[in-house]
């Protein structure tokens, strides 16, 4: 929070300051109050008039010493906190206390424990690194981190999210295509079709990219299809290539059967009426180059069997 673009009136500074302030004075008022016995020596103490099942009566009598004593510490405690930390309203606590700081200085001393080893791991070539199993333990935590939420637990994705650990890239499988990818981010737009082509049209271009995959077809749609594909307006071979096997970074291929939107003729449909946005965040921006390096080892492995190999 930065607390000095937060407030746009001196306003709710004060409101605050004065709404910490004024509960402050008011638990102590109630604390005080409580604190002073209304019972003379000798004189029989009565009941507050509360009765629970029948028989259960709440004497007036003051509040324990060892309670109030334990209350009057959080108080002092309070007063003390918000002295130290941020609280009242844009005052900083005498510490200049911050959530960003703290993480920043944990950073910054994880860093230093660990540089020697992420120095070593950036030496190291991607495809020996990834049968390093100590290295791909320490990737696995990095992945877990930053790329299981899109990517899954098991890297197998979902739909929308792309698939580690099958032999299928867009922008490439190469370690320094993966390094590029994780570092700089990609940027994926599949046009939407649907005000350049009629429903009829859709339906035919559809049944095409089925056929390309040998899925169930329309076989009279599939081939007025071919022209939709091949031709404009939408001249779909311009991204997915003549023969639909993809073009790296326009297009996926359509001849398999990965399909990141889904491959029934409803989603497909659907695919080119809407088009498709997707994108892969830069990571390059956060982590530095060690830890990219060791995710593209990781990711690498994960579509060449680098286990496997390393047991044989």
């Amino acid at each position: 929070m930065n607390t000095t673009t937060d407030f746009t009136s001196n306003f709710w500074n004060i409101y605050i300051c004065v709404i910490v302030i004024v509960s402050i004075i008011a638990v102590f008022w109630l604390l005080l109050s409580q604190s002073k016995s209304t019972v003379k020596k000798g004189e029989e103490v009565k009941t507050v008039g509360h009765v629970w099942d029948e028989d259960l009566e709440e004497y007036n009598n003051p509040l324990p010493r060892w309670w109030m004593i334990m209350f009057l510490l959080t108080l002092v405690f309070s007063v003390g906190y918000l002295i130290v930390y941020p609280g009242m309203g844009d005052y900083k606590g005498y510490f200049k206390w911050t959530s960003h700081n703290q993480y920043e200085g944990e950073v910054a001393e994880a860093n230093k424990a660990y540089k020697s080893q992420y120095d070593k791991y950036l030496q190291t070539d991607v495809k020996m690194l990834a049968t390093d199993p100590q290295a791909m333990k320490t990737a696995q935590n990095l992945y877990n981190t930053y790329c299981m939420q899109c990517h899954g637990a098991d890297a197998r994705g979902s739909r929308g999210f792309p698939n580690l650990t099958d032999s299928d890239w867009l922008w490439g499988g190469e370690p320094e295509q993966i390094h590029e990818s994780i570092r700089d981010g990609r940027m994926g737009i599949m046009a939407a079709w649907g005000e350049q082509l009629t429903s009829d049209q859709i339906e035919d271009a559809a049944n095409y990219v089925l056929s390309l995959s040998g899925k169930p077809h329309n076989t009279t749609s599939a081939m007025r299809g071919n022209d939709v594909f091949h031709n404009p307006p939408a001249n779909c071979a311009t991204c997915h290539g003549a023969d639909g096997k993809g073009i790296l970074t326009q297009g996926p291929n359509l001849t398999d059967n990965i399909w990141l939107w889904g491959s029934s003729k409803k989603a497909i449909i659907d695919t080119i009426t809407n088009g498709h946005e997707n994108e892969m965040p830069a990571w390059g921006e956060f982590l530095d180059e060690s830890k990219v390096h060791l995710l593209t080892a990781y990711v690498w492995g994960l579509s060449n069997n680098t286990k496997k190999e390393a047991t044989k």
